[in-house]
């Protein structure tokens, strides 16, 4: 039996979720079978937790002619669920919310009566609604289920939000995380200073989704003055789209990087490591051409890997951008401790049995 509130102390402590994928078959049609093999090779690298119906799944599963968004929710808690009956253990469930007020409510309650421990709350698409809109929007989701905030980048649908504005989100209760996305330094700490001022600082973790700056964000510690003196916060685990590739290598960066925090010593192999994480970012998520190969970008590095079957997206207009296979030949070759192949090559023929 799942336990929300073991879950929730996971997310709490802070952890690696990799924000799922669409696997699709050659028809582009949902392949469900390549979606199991997606998640058995996430939970065999150790990561904490699991998102999905999020940027990187395609929001589109949710229009009407597609109809993917309950059949794709369903089966992740399905495999999540096998995968913790046989190892006793608990992962995070997250799913991606989106919409109007009443939109949101629906997805949330699905996603609750399905299982699924909090959501990810998404301002995308919503550039037209008031700051307090939004507030109310999240106050009334959060008294549904757990909610995790989010901070959208500006290049793929989100806005810039005032210093307000978190101020405000943080005092909701039932809020237990946010996902600071913005790819901005300046509206980063708006964020994590919000959370440190605020009288709900022990109740929300920081998630970094800033692709590119991703060690970063994980090793430094934020301090600043509070009427009741200084607090420091810190990012404790990322919900991230790059985290869902590569990911066992993911989770032994998030391990290295916390230690490192916990002893004090961040030494020069580690801010090394900052370059060469963002660089691997930038030929998968493409933002020269902002950030148009994103989605293709994750796929086509899983299909060389041996778990999808092809890079389709469910627009078929959508693929690689020029030159964007040829950045991924480069960085795949210049950090070879970055990649997990050999791990997903010796492990495959254990995920396959049974589908």
């Amino acid at each position: 039996m799942h336990d929300h509130q073991a879950a929730l102390r996971i997310l709490a402590k802070g952890t690696v979720i990799p924000a799922t994928p669409l696997a699709l078959d050659d028809a582009r049609m949902f392949d469900e079978k390549t979606q199991r093999l997606l998640m058995r090779y996430y939970l065999a690298c150790g990561v904490g937790g699991i998102a999905t119906a999020v940027h990187s799944t395609q929001f589109s599963i949710r229009d009407p002619e597609i109809h993917l968004f309950e059949p794709v929710i369903s089966l992740i808690i399905d495999e999540i669920a096998r995968f913790e009956a046989a190892n006793n253990t608990c992962i995070v469930r997250v799913c991606g919310v989106c919409g109007p007020i009443e939109q949101a409510l629906q997805e949330a309650r699905l996603a609750k009566s399905l299982g699924y421990d909090a959501v990810l709350l998404s301002p995308g698409g919503l550039n037209h609604l008031s700051e307090e809109s939004l507030i109310e929007r999240t106050i009334q989701v959060a008294s549904v289920i757990p909610v995790i905030g989010f901070y959208l980048q500006t290049a793929v649908g989100g806005r810039v939000f005032s210093y307000e504005y978190w101020q405000k989100l943080c005092e909701i209760p039932n809020l237990v995380a946010i996902k600071c996305a913005s790819f901005n330094r300046y509206t980063t700490l708006d964020v994590v200073r919000a959370v440190a001022c605020s009288s709900r600082h022990k109740q929300i973790a920081l998630y970094t989704g800033n692709d590119d700056n991703i060690v970063h964000d994980l090793m430094d510690v934020f301090t600043f003055e509070t009427p009741e003196g200084k607090r420091s916060v810190r990012f404790s685990g990322g919900l991230l789209g790059h985290w869902c590739i590569w990911t066992k290598k993911a989770v032994e960066l998030h391990k290295l990087l916390g230690n490192a925090v916990d002893e004090g010593c961040i030494d020069a192999s580690i801010i090394h490591l900052a370059a060469a994480v963002t660089d691997m970012n930038a030929a998968v998520f493409d933002p020269h051409h902002a950030f148009k190969g994103c989605i293709p970008g994750i796929h086509e590095v899983l299909r060389r890997q041996g778990i999808f079957k092809n890079r389709y997206c469910l627009d078929s207009e959508e693929d690689l951008s020029p030159g964007q296979s040829e950045e991924l030949d480069r960085v795949i070759r210049s950090y070879p401790k970055l990649i997990d192949d050999s791990f997903i090559l010796e492990n495959l023929p254990h995920w396959k049995r049974d589908l």
